[in-house]
């Protein structure tokens, strides 16, 4: 078996990504493959679209009638739904881009987003909003995060939503014991403590050690360091000494305050134990909002921005923002702009957000009655966009951000949870491979 280090992963992903731009150069045209270096064609507007969503499963039915709306307004178009479960997305696409099969329009969040442009997968779609009914409709916050993600000034996708991270709280527990809500981190280490009664398998908090544990330890540690960016000039503030104690702190928390299981848990488990009454507090976006709404009504939990430090500041880390790309293949751009733009209108965009729980990226859609009711997305928007919360604006434009917040270190991770790691070595090797990739794709985009 052989073993790869960051080092030859970035290797191997810039002898990909070098392959992919080597076969768009020398493509003699449209060969039916689908695959790199397939320009596609506008196409008839009519016919068969395929749509991949990139959260299968999880959103199905609410894309479903999105699309049964589509084809309703347009009889000419069938929208063929494929669903993908989220934590597979990203090999898929990778697989379609080198061996064909690529869907005409794709669920595309942020994170990922970069990798994909880099392919030359993605068509750019400035010039197409510039002439629809999405131009001024479109979040500014949303399409320059969308257009930053992709690395290269261009928006390869139409920003569809942002699901901000929120601190869920069951407040029956916290009224029963006697606590405020917890809106400093000061507050959320005293309930996190207060709340744990391992005789009864009650537990303050649940802390992500599986699948997504990076992006929710990063937001701890900035949040509670203050520190305001990601980049000091070339090298990445992750290892400073002050998210260093950030994180030794929040990890401290893992088997005394969160259950032992937490090494291993996903936010499924996580909202499962939330809701049923072993634990007092949890981290996650809004996409598990409904969730709870389901599980508890309105009445035994909130959901509320992250806590704010000492100086009464917030600081959080980006969470990206979700949208729709057009896959340069496609043989009926024409067909898949349209499902994107509509999609995307407010109609469309308010029910899909709505389902979720997240922030719409339609304007009109952001002030629609439902938000005022949703009172986690409602303070999450106003967090965002009031001014008074810092955004440290994670790199997902670095090609390799994704295989360095997810599978490089999530392990490692969970060796700081489990004491065969300091906080301090683990911060310190991320931010080696953070400074490798930054100095690479800088190279690479000069």
């Amino acid at each position: 078996m052989t073993i790869f280090t960051s080092g030859a992963r970035r290797a191997a992903s810039v002898l990909a990504l070098t392959t992919a731009l080597a076969l768009t150069a020398t493509a003699c045209g449209d060969d039916g493959s689908g695959a790199a270096g397939d320009k596609g064609t506008e196409g008839s507007g009519k016919g068969k679209i395929t749509f991949w969503d990139n959260n299968g499963g999880v959103r199905t039915d609410v894309w479903k009638e999105i699309i049964a709306d589509f084809e309703k307004a347009n009889p000419e178009i069938d929208v063929e739904y494929v669903g993908v479960a989220s934590t597979e997305v990203q090999s898929k696409y990778d697989t379609a881009i080198q061996g064909g099969g690529l869907p005409d329009v794709g669920g595309v969040g942020a994170a990922m987003l970069a990798g994909i442009a880099a392919q030359n997968a993605l068509e750019p779609l400035d010039e197409r909003i510039a002439v629809s009914t999405l131009n001024g409709k479109l979040n500014d916050a949303m399409l320059d995060s969308v257009k930053a993600a992709g690395g290269q000034s261009k928006t390869f996708t139409v920003p569809t939503s942002a699901s901000n991270g929120v601190l869920y709280y069951r407040t029956d527990l916290f009224e029963a014991a006697g606590l405020e809500a917890p809106d400093t981190w000061a507050k959320f280490y005293d309930s996190a403590e207060k709340l744990t009664d391992k005789g009864k398998n009650r537990f303050g908090y649940t802390i992500r050690g599986g699948a997504g544990s990076i992006a929710q330890a990063l937001d701890a540690m900035y949040g509670q360091s203050g520190i305001k960016d990601f980049w000091a000039g070339d090298q990445t503030t992750v290892d400073d000494p002050k998210n260093v104690a950030a994180l030794e702190k929040y990890a401290a928390l893992f088997k005394t305050n969160t259950p032992a299981a937490d090494v291993n848990n996903d936010f499924t488990k996580m909202v499962a134990q939330f809701d049923s009454g072993e634990i007092g507090m949890l981290n996650h976006n809004l996409g598990s909002y409904q969730d709870h709404v389901k599980a508890l009504g309105t009445e035994k939990f909130r959901g509320i921005p992250q806590p704010v430090g000492d100086d009464g500041k917030r600081v959080q880390v980006s969470n990206p923002v979700d949208g729709l790309g057009m896959f340069k293949t496609s043989k009926n751009k024409a067909a898949a702009w349209k499902f994107i733009e509509f999609a995307a209108s407010h109609a469309s965009n308010s029910k899909w957000n709505e389902s979720a729980g997240a922030i719409p990226s339609h304007v009109d859609a952001a002030k629609d009655p439902w938000l005022a009711k949703a009172e986690p997305t409602k303070l999450a928007a106003d967090a965002l966009f009031s001014g008074d919360t810092t955004i440290v604006q994670l790199p997902y434009y670095l090609p390799d951000w994704n295989a360095i917040s997810k599978a490089d270190n999530e392990p490692e991770f969970q060796k700081v949870l489990l004491g065969k790691s300091t906080a301090k070595e683990f911060l310190t090797e991320l931010a080696k491979q953070l400074n490798e990739a930054q100095a690479e794709w800088k190279q690479q985009t000069k």
